[in-house]
Parts: C-alpha cells; structure tokens; sequence
C-alpha cells in the first residue's frame, strides 16, 4: 500500500492506496480500508479516484462528496 499525502501537506481522511488493475483500496484515518471497483462504482468514479490518489490530491474530498459504493470494507 502506498502512502497518500496531499500535495498541500495538510492530513486529510485518506492514509493510502493500492491500486489494482480493476480497482483501488483506500486506507482511511484509524486503519479502515475500503476497495472500490468497476462493478461496485462504476469506471467514472473508480477512473477518478485513482487520478487522485496519484495526484495526492483531493482523494477524501471525492469520496465524501461522491460516496462511490465500494466493494468490501475491511
């Protein structure tokens, strides 16, 4: 799992991410990670939010705002 920082600098809600080939894990403040797919999403929002996480920008701000459904919460 890689690390999320902002480009700001600032802690936000997203810790890390691990993308896969057909979705992205995103571990949240207190270690909850959630994966998200294609089929639990939709290829916009999934497309998104791993532009995001490798942009280290604005990746907790989509999720709270979009509320993508995720696949499994672990």
């Amino acid at each position: 799992m890689q690390r999320y920082v902002s480009k700001s600098g600032k802690p936000f809600g997203a810790t890390g991410f691990s993308l896969e080939p057909d979705a992205i894990v995103v571990r949240f403040k207190g270690g909850r990670r959630y994966r998200y797919t294609y089929a639990s999403c939709g290829r916009a929002h999934l497309d998104a939010m791993k532009r995001l996480a490798i942009a280290g920008e604005g990746l907790s701000t989509y999720v709270a705002r979009h509320q993508p459904h995720y696949a499994e919460k672990f």
